[in-house]
This record gives C-alpha cells, sequence and structure tokens, in this order.
C-alpha cells in the first residue's frame, strides 16, 4: 500500500483473515508505538478489513513504517481476553512524496575575482538543496543562468564558467542571477546572485593619479601627484630615472611668461638703455609692422615665406661698431621644399644699384648664420664673417630665446639662457666703399639690385617675437637669464626629504625634470613632491599638458620593463579679472592768464586710479534663502601705460602744449612719448607711481584768447592692453574776462578762485565715485541775473541823471 504525505489517509489498506465458519473477526490489533495507522473491520464475516491513517503523513519526517498487526475473533465471551487471535502479520508501508517545497541555494550571494584575458573552467559553483523526500524532486536536476548578455555558462553542477575572455578595461565587474530546478522542474523560489569581479594582468605603471589637475591662480605652488606610486608586479630593479615635461609651447613665447612690451620686460630685467625694438606693436609711431600677420597676440608676428618688413631709416644706426646684441624669441620648423633657401630673419642689404649684405641673421638647413662684413674704411684685411651654429632646436617647432651677443671678433650665441660657440666660422675680405643707401629688412632681404624691379627676398617662415638689437653694447647673463625666464613651471616641494640616493635636475626654463634613483619607494615619495607653481597675477588661463616618462633599468639587463607615460594636464583657472577705474574732477574752468603762464595749467591734480574685483559674500544668516551679495575689493598691481588723448582735433605746436617735467619720470622709472595728439606714459610701475605722474601733466595755451575749451581723455592699461581702464574724460574751459562789464562793483561777482571746491557725485553701487568741480547750472545764472540788474539798475540812474539835468 502506499500512502500520500501530508494529508489524512482514506484509502482502504484491505485486510483478509481466514477462519472457523462458526466464527468471526471482530478486529485488528497493531503492535507498536505511537503509530499514525488505525485498522478496522469491514465484514466480520468474510474477515476484510481497512488500514487507514490516523493523523497526517509526511514522508520529509518519515518515509516509510513496518509493524505487526494482528487479527481477533469474536471469541466465546463478552471480553476480548477470550478472544482468539490470528498469527502476526508484518506490514510495511512506503510514503510517496508530493514536490511541495522549492529548491534554496545555500548561500544568498557569491563572489569571485578573476584575472582579465583568461578562460575558465570553472569559476566557481553555487549549490542549492531541496527538502523534499524523494530523489526526484529532493534532488537538482539543473542550473540556469537568468541575466541575458552575459559571457558565462553554467553547468548542471552549477560550475560556472566564463565564455570569452574578459577586460577589465571594458567592465571591471559583472553582477549575474541564478537559478536551480529540482527534478520536478520546480525553480527555486529566489534567484542567487553571483559577483564576478575582474582583475587586471598586472602590469607595470604608475598607479593613483589624477589625470585633470586644477590649478587656482595665486594658490603658490601646488603638487601633482601627492598620492602616485610605482606598480612593478614584483619585478626587481636595479634603476630607475623619472622625466617630467610641462609642456607650454602653445603658449605666448613657450611658456606663461609676462606679456609686456619688449621695452617694460628690458627695462625690468636692468637691461642697457638705447635698445632698439625691431618688431614693435603696430602704432602710429612704429606702423611698419602693421602689414605683418600677427599669431596669437600683437607682439607676435607670423612670417609665412611671403612678408617683410621694412625698418625706417634712423631707426637703427648705420654703423653698429664692434659691439652689439640682438636678441629674439624664435619658432622655426624644417623647411619647405627639397632644396632650402635662406631664411632671413634680419638682414641690412644695399637699398638699390647692389645686393651687398652688411650684416644679416638667417636660418639655412636648420642651422643659425650670422653674417657681418666690415667696410674697407674699417678693416682691410681678410676677417671673420659667417658664423653658424647648429642645433636641434632652430627647427622643432618650439619657442626659444636667442641672443647674439658680438665683440667683434668674437660672436657668442645663447639659447634659453645656455651659451653655444659656432660651429664654424669662414672668413671674407671687407666691402668695398660706396655711397649707396643700405635698407634694413625683418622677415626677408631687400634685393634693390641686379633685378629689374626692386623686392623681397629670402623670405622666413615661423613666428619672430621681441627682436631687439642694442648698438655699442652687450647684453649680461644675468639679464639674458632674466629676459628668457619663464613665470610657470615645475618644482619640488621640501628638497631636504627627497630621500639617499635621489638626484635630480631641471632645465633652465624649469618645464623639465630629471630624477634617477635606485629605490622604488624614493621614486615614490619624490615624484610626490614634484609641484607646478605660477607666479602671475594674472596666468593665461587653459590646459598646461603634463607627461611623465620612465626608464626601469634591471640587474645585468638595459632596459627590462616598459613603463607606459602619465599623460596627465594642469588646467589653470580664470583668474579674477581686474576693474581699473579713473576718477577725479572731470569739468574745470580757469582764468587765460594761467594757460599763458609758465607752468601752464594742471590737468589732473586729483585723479586717482583704483583697480577693483567683485567678492560674492554670502548672506550672515545661514537659514535665511536670500541671494548672494557682490562686494567690490580693492586690489594691488602694476599698469604698464596711461594714454593721455587730444579730443577734438590735435594740438597746435605753435600756441599749445603738453608738458611734464622729466624728472618726474625718471624718479618713478617711466618713460614718455609726447606729440600733437597727446602724451603717452609707459613702463611697468605700480597704480600710486602712475597717478603722480598724471598729477604732474600741464596744459600750455599762448593764446587763450581764441580757446573756448579743451577735451582729454586717459585710458590705461595692464599688461600691454590685456587689462584697461574705463574712458576718463575732462573737459577744462577759459574764464575770458572782457566778455563781463567792466564795472568795478560788478567785477567782483565773477572773479573765480584758483581752484573751485570739488563736489562728489554717487556713481554706481561699487562705490566708485567720481569728482567734479563744473560750476552748477543754477550758479551761472545766479551770476548772469545778477549781472543783468546791476546793468539795468546802472541804466535806470543814468537815464535820471540825464532826465535831472534836462529839466534844469
Amino acid at each position: 500500500m502506499e500512502a500520500l504525505s501530508s494529508i489524512w489517509l482514506f484509502s482502504v489498506f484491505p485486510l483478509t483473515v481466514f477462519h472457523s465458519s462458526a466464527g468471526e473477526i471482530c478486529a485488528f490489533k497493531i503492535h507498536g508505538q505511537e503509530l499514525p495507522f488505525e485498522a478496522v473491520v469491514l465484514n466480520k464475516t468474510s474477515g476484510e478489513g481497512r488500514l487507514r491513517a490516523r493523523s497526517p503523513i509526511d514522508c520529509e519526517l518519515q518515509k516509510e513504517y513496518t509493524f505487526i498487526i494482528q487479527a481477533y475473533d469474536c471469541g466465546a465471551g463478552p471480553r476480548e481476553t477470550a478472544w482468539k487471535k490470528s498469527h502476526k502479520a508484518v506490514v510495511h508501508i512506503q510514503v510517496k512524496d508530493v514536490n511541495e517545497f522549492a529548491p534554496t541555494f545555500k548561500e544568498p550571494a557569491y563572489k569571485a575575482v578573476v584575472t582579465e584575458g583568461k578562460i575558465y573552467d570553472s569559476i566557481l559553483q553555487v549549490e542549492a538543496v531541496d527538502e523534499d523526500c524523494s530523489p526526484q524532486y529532493s534532488q537538482i536536476c539543473n542550473y540556469e543562468i537568468v541575466t541575458t548578455d552575459v559571457p558565462f555558462a553554467i553547468d548542471r553542477n552549477g560550475n560556472i564558467r566564463n565564455t570569452e575572455k574578459l577586460s577589465y578595461d571594458k567592465q571591471h565587474q559583472y553582477e549575474i542571477l541564478v537559478t536551480a530546478y529540482d527534478c520536478g522542474q520546480k525553480p527555486a523560489a529566489q534567484d542567487t546572485l553571483v559577483q564576478v569581479d575582474v582583475k587586471p594582468v598586472c602590469k607595470p605603471g604608475w598607479q593613483d593619479w589624477t589625470k585633470r589637475i586644477e590649478y587656482q591662480p595665486g594658490s603658490g605652488s601646488m603638487a601633482l601627484f601627492p598620492s602616485i606610486h610605482l606598480e612593478m608586479c614584483d619585478g626587481a630593479v636595479s634603476s630607475l630615472q623619472i622625466v617630467a615635461e610641462l609642456q607650454t609651447n602653445y603658449i605666448g613665447k613657450g611658456c606663461d611668461r609676462e606679456t609686456y612690451s619688449e621695452k617694460s620686460l628690458q627695462k625690468l630685467c636692468g637691461a642697457s638703455s638705447g635698445i632698439i625694438d625691431l618688431l614693435p606693436s603696430p602704432s602710429a609711431a612704429t606702423n611698419w609692422t602693421a602689414g605683418l600677420l600677427v599669431d596669437s597676440s600683437e607682439m607676435i608676428f607670423k612670417f609665412d615665406g611671403r612678408q617683410g618688413a621694412k625698418i625706417p631709416d634712423g631707426i637703427v644706426p648705420k654703423n653698429l661698431t664692434d659691439q652689439f646684441t640682438i636678441t629674439m624669441w624664435m619658432k622655426h620648423g624644417p623647411s619647405p621644399g627639397v632644396r632650402a633657401e635662406k631664411e632671413t630673419i634680419l638682414c641690412n642689404s644695399d637699398k638699390t644699384e647692389m645686393n651687398r649684405h652688411h650684416y644679416a641673421l638667417y636660418v639655412h638647413n636648420c642651422r643659425l648664420v650670422f653674417l657681418l662684413r666690415k667696410d674697407f674704411d674699417q678693416a682691410d684685411t681678410f676677417r671673420p664673417a659667417e658664423f653658424h651654429w647648429k642645433l636641434d632646436q632652430i627647427c622643432d617647432k618650439e619657442w626659444h630665446y636667442y641672443v647674439i651677443n658680438v665683440e667683434f671678433p668674437v660672436v657668442t650665441l645663447y639659447m634659453d639662457g645656455a651659451t653655444y660657440e659656432p660651429y664654424l666660422v669662414t672668413n671674407d675680405w671687407p666691402i668695398h666703399p660706396s655711397h649707396i643707401a643700405m635698407q634694413l629688412t625683418v622677415g626677408a632681404c631687400w634685393q634693390g639690385g641686379e633685378v629689374t624691379k626692386p623686392r623681397f627676398a629670402q623670405f622666413f617662415h615661423g613666428s619672430l617675437a621681441s627682436l631687439t638689437i642694442r648698438p655699442g653694447k652687450m647684453e649680461s647673463q644675468k639679464v639674458i637669464s632674466c629676459l628668457q625666464a619663464c613665470k610657470e613651471g615645475l618644482d619640488i616641494n621640501s628638497l631636504e626629504s627627497l630621500g639617499q640616493g635621489i638626484k635630480y635636475h631641471f632645465n633652465p626654463s624649469q618645464s623639465i625634470l630629471v630624477m634617477e634613483g635606485d629605490d622604488i619607494g624614493n621614486i615614490n615619495r619624490a615624484l610626490q613632491k614634484v609641484s607646478y607653481i605660477n607666479s602671475r597675477q594674472f596666468p593665461t588661463a587653459g590646459v598646461r599638458r603634463l607627461k611623465v616618462s620612465s626608464k626601469v633599468q634591471c640587474f645585468g639587463e638595459d632596459v627590462c620593463i616598459s613603463i607606459p607615460e602619465v599623460d596627465a594636464y594642469v588646467m589653470v583657472l580664470q583668474a579674477i579679472e581686474p576693474q581699473i577705474t579713473l576718477r577725479g574732477t572731470d569739468h574745470f574752468w580757469r582764468p587765460a592768464a594761467q594757460f599763458e603762464s609758465a607752468r601752464g595749467v594742471t590737468l589732473f591734480p586729483d585723479i586717482k586710479i583704483v583697480s577693483t574685483f567683485a567678492k560674492t559674500e554670502a548672506p550672515g544668516d545661514v537659514k535665511t534663502t536670500a541671494p548672494k551679495s557682490e562686494v567690490l575689493e580693492e586690489m594691488l598691481h602694476n599698469l604698464d601705460f596711461c594714454d593721455i588723448l587730444v579730443i577734438g582735433g590735435d594740438l597746435d605746436p605753435r600756441q599749445e602744449c603738453l608738458e611734464l617735467n622729466h624728472s618726474e619720470l625718471h624718479q618713478r622709472h617711466l618713460d614718455a612719448t609726447n606729440s600733437t595728439a597727446g602724451y603717452s606714459i609707459y613702463g611697468v610701475g605700480s597704480m600710486s607711481r602712475y597717478e603722480q605722474v598724471l598729477h604732474h601733466i600741464r596744459y600750455r595755451h599762448w593764446r587763450p584768447a581764441s580757446l573756448e575749451a579743451r577735451r582729454f581723455r586717459i585710458k590705461c592699461s595692464e599688461l600691454n592692453g590685456r587689462y584697461t581702464s574705463n574712458e576718463f574724460n575732462l573737459e577744462v574751459s577759459v574764464l575770458h574776462e572782457d566778455r563781463v562789464s567792466d564795472k568795478e562793483h560788478v567785477n567782483h561777482l565773477i572773479v573765480q578762485p584758483p581752484f573751485l571746491q570739488s563736489v562728489h557725485h554717487p556713481e554706481s553701487r561699487s562705490s566708485i565715485r567720481r569728482s567734479s568741480v563744473v560750476p552748477s547750472i543754477a550758479t551761472v545764472v545766479i551770476i548772469i541775473s545778477v549781472c543783468m540788474l546791476v546793468f539795468v539798475v546802472a541804466m535806470g540812474v543814468y537815464r535820471v541823471r540825464i532826465a535831472h539835468q534836462h529839466f534844469i
């Protein structure tokens, strides 16, 4: 007989007992304790009975039962003790299982780590169990991956393998769901999570560095790689060389140098006076550069092989003597064409008739050549004439600073502060004397003779900046180093803690740092101390590329392990821009006599230069939602020029001028140029210095009777026009005494004091105010009214007197 588990058993188990015809079967008795079965008699005569369950039967608690049963007849008396019993029969019952339980996993989640690039037979094994009692329902017959589109498979035993090579770069981690089925195809009640982490193959290289490094202007020195370290995958090394390079070749002249004019830079570095700028920014006085191509700023000129500039006569002396200096910034690449021609940087040649080159500086086949031909009146012997330098930097398309110091017959080249002697010097005879005028050119050489039409030739291909010549004197090494110095670069914090055995070296501009050592730990700590610094107050915003290359030497080998480069960049954020404001008296009157006097009229006695920047302030109560307010704070910085322009027509030099005592300039290390269009003060100096100089600007007019008013405008600049001030306008008027009544009692009404009181007018919420001494309209009207009243009274008195005389 088979019984169902976990339900009442009502099915009949027939019991048949053979007995005598005279007797009957009255009962069945089961021998055993606490058995969930009972036997009942169905037919006393036939001896049939039924075995049934008295309580639920659970296969998971007991799969089978074995017990003894006996039958009893009715006997000769009412008591059972008198009944006859049959022989003992053994009953064996097996409980049939029902698939009531679902599979469950032994672990709620599984985790494994694999190495990329490998195919595994088994990454891990999942295991599920089932509480059913029968082999059919208690065994797990199948596992299945529920998550789709994953490179994994699972077998019947729960072993998970990858179906393709895994890549750490493609995906660091996989999460897949797995279910299980028993042999009755009942699925697991809950899927299990399998997490597979992909571990990269150990590759030697730098770890824990950031690709983008932000630099806030004014923050000083900032560590570039504070947590960087080198992973060598257990490789043993004997030495390590690290080269960190800051690439700034696309910023200005190779790095974040000050963008002041060349004259200002020369003065800041203490260069000798008398320097002539051959490539100045275009202006009315320096118009020979107006037609040249400008590259990224007004002070960098790009030559495309089709342009040249003539330097006007008188700018550079005809004879440079035996001592002079030529300086320049140059960026130049390989010469175009199969047969490279000479590329002229600077050339002084015959203007007409002949094509003799008196002196020239040019590039030929990536060699820098300086030509200097003496005249016969200076020497008549065979003398050095051409000086050649062969340097890789001449054609590397990068900015470099060149200085050629001439102390004839010795010529020395400085490039980026380092000294280079010529590898070749050729001699030549002096040039025969002639009366032919010479033409000095930049970017090409003037060919004035032996051609139908004079023209430029031997054009330059590249970029030039700050091309100067200093006749009569050579520059010192200190000045040369200052002129090519960079305002940004690499630095090392805490040199004393670099550790034993670390050697380091910077290039002159501190854009390249080389470190060597034999201990990886010391090298790691040294590189963590490498920092970026930019000393400019207003640095050029943008990207600076940063590369770190490594060369590893193993024991007994040259280079044993290849280390990938670190390719990062420094992002210099935008500096706070200054708002330069000029304020002061913008209109006043002066008597005509003051304009005629030797001192003239002081135009800007109370001019004030203020520079501010906007600063955001949070509200005092942090709980409030009020918007943040902006306040203006003053900041100090330099200026490099202030222009005073005459408005409404140029000055007439026959009767008017602007004047300034030169001692006022020299005391403050400033320079100035004066013309009929105005006065220009230039040089790097503080705002207070410029204020002091502007306070002494005077205007004179010898014939003020013809003058009603004169208007002037001031505009100042920092960093060669990068930041400019407001345009401050001034109008000065003449008080003409002959336009009022000569009556003595009226004259006193219009006598003006030498200086009027300043009146301050609020201008804006920035608290920047301007002073004005313009007499109000009401004051003028009152004065005129009083004059008219006095005139009418006087006329009345006059008429009364005439009438009185006539009456008499």
